[in-house]
């Protein structure tokens, strides 16, 4: 099976986030995510509709890549520059809530647990993202069949 790093990362959030949206009934944007910013470094919420699928399917392949991850690291992967007018910018953390709630509700798909060290995929979770990653392959291969030499056969 390839790899989730074997593919494009776009190409690999695009295919969970759409799987997500249509098989998995656990992970339902919140009331309140039409109306959020993602990080205090944002002026305005996201334009996709689709967002928290995008947010929960990066959080699987994030998880998949880090392995046991906590949540502060996890704000910090997600977090991005702020800008203060005149003054020079710093970095900033993303908004914990957003990455809590969508954790959650893959938990409860029982695609991700946690213990004392983290959050990590579980054996459902990882054979998910392969799955889709291995079919991202195919789909390379047929497309460009110059990069069939760098994929192992499964």
């Amino acid at each position: 099976m390839s790899a989730a790093l074997c593919v494009p990362a776009d190409r690999l959030i695009k295919a969970l986030a759409k799987y997500l949206k249509e098989n998995v009934r656990e992970v339902k944007p919140p009331i309140w995510a039409a109306f959020v910013k993602t990080g205090k470094f944002k002026q305005r919420p996201p334009d996709d509709p689709d967002w928290w699928y995008v947010r929960c399917a990066s959080l699987l392949r994030r998880l998949y890549i880090d392995g046991p991850v906590g949540l502060s690291k996890l704000r910090t992967v997600y977090g991005g520059r702020h800008r203060r007018g005149v003054v020079r910018e710093h970095s900033a953390k993303a908004g914990g809530a957003i990455i809590r709630k969508a954790l959650q509700q893959l938990e409860q798909a029982k695609l991700v647990t946690h213990d004392k060290r983290g959050r990590y995929l579980t054996p459902e979770g990882r054979s998910l993202v392969d799955r889709i990653a291995h079919k991202i392959a195919k789909e390379l291969q047929r497309e460009m069949p110059e990069l069939k030499k760098y994929f192992v056969p499964a």
